[in-house]
């Protein structure tokens, strides 16, 4: 059952089951707990599952201001500190894995699972170089200029579709987490790290799986082939048995 409380200032959307160690569920951008589900029934048998919609998505509130990755980890923060959890378990897909790798590496953290995680950038082309000074330059033109409905019509028709479905306080919160460096923080997490990648992920592609594998001290990867950035959801059955296998000694 949907139970609602205030985190961080935003009502908060969440589900709770089972009993154990705790584990919390961290969705990724534009989704909510519903995409984490086959992941909470799973585990819920042998762990305190902890399943919640972000603020800005699902059911919880909008955001009261743009956030970066930073205000939703003292969300997450709070939000542990709210239900009295302790060195939980967090299993992350996409964003919801760059909010968990800044927070493993200020807050204790037993384990984590990170799937399909974003956070590292990639090499920008020219052509993109070119294309992203261009769109500054118009943004900035029309902004002096005070022309609030075509500045917002360039905004509705370029960017990627995250940026362009994103409105308000969430389009600023999208380009500040994209723009979210979290390379240089890998070598500072320490808890054990299992990572899940599908080898045809174009959102985030295996090779930010490989180096996070390589400059993360206790991390292992594993591949679904011919799956995408959402390996987890499309082979749950599969995912949940590497679960499995990840968090055997933490079963009650």
């Amino acid at each position: 059952m949907t139970e609602f409380k205030t985190i961080h200032g935003v009502k908060t959307a969440y589900r709770h089951s089972g009993s154990g160690n705790n584990v919390i569920l961290l969705h990724g951008w534009g989704q909510n707990m519903d995409m984490m589900a086959q992941i909470e029934n799973h585990l819920c048998s042998a762990f305190s599952v902890w399943n919640l919609d972000f603020p800005g998505f699902g059911e919880s509130d909008d955001l009261p201001e743009a956030w970066s990755v930073e205000d939703y980890r003292e969300f997450l923060r709070d939000f542990v500190e709210t239900f009295g959890i302790e060195n939980p378990i967090l299993i992350g897909h996409s964003f919801g894995c760059r909010v968990a790798i800044r927070y493993a590496v200020k807050y204790p953290v037993h384990k984590m699972c990170l799937t399909g995680a974003a956070g590292l950038r990639g090499t920008t082309t020219n052509v993109q170089k070119v294309r992203n000074k261009a769109f500054k330059a118009a943004k900035w033109m029309l902004k002096t200029a005070h022309q609030d409905k075509m500045l917002q019509h360039l905004q509705d028709h370029t960017g990627s579709s995250d940026y362009r479905a994103a409105k308000g306080a969430m389009r600023e919160s999208f380009v500040k987490i994209v723009n979210d460096d979290l390379r240089p923080l890998l070598p500072q997490v320490k808890c054990p790290v299992l990572l899940v990648y599908g080898d045809q992920d174009e959102a985030t592609p295996l090779w930010m799986g490989q180096v996070m594998e390589q400059e993360m001290p206790d991390a292992g990867l594993a591949v679904f082939e011919g799956d995408d950035h959402y390996a987890y959801w499309h082979q749950a059955d599969r995912f949940n048995r590497v679960l499995d296998v990840f968090l055997k000694e933490d079963r009650s």
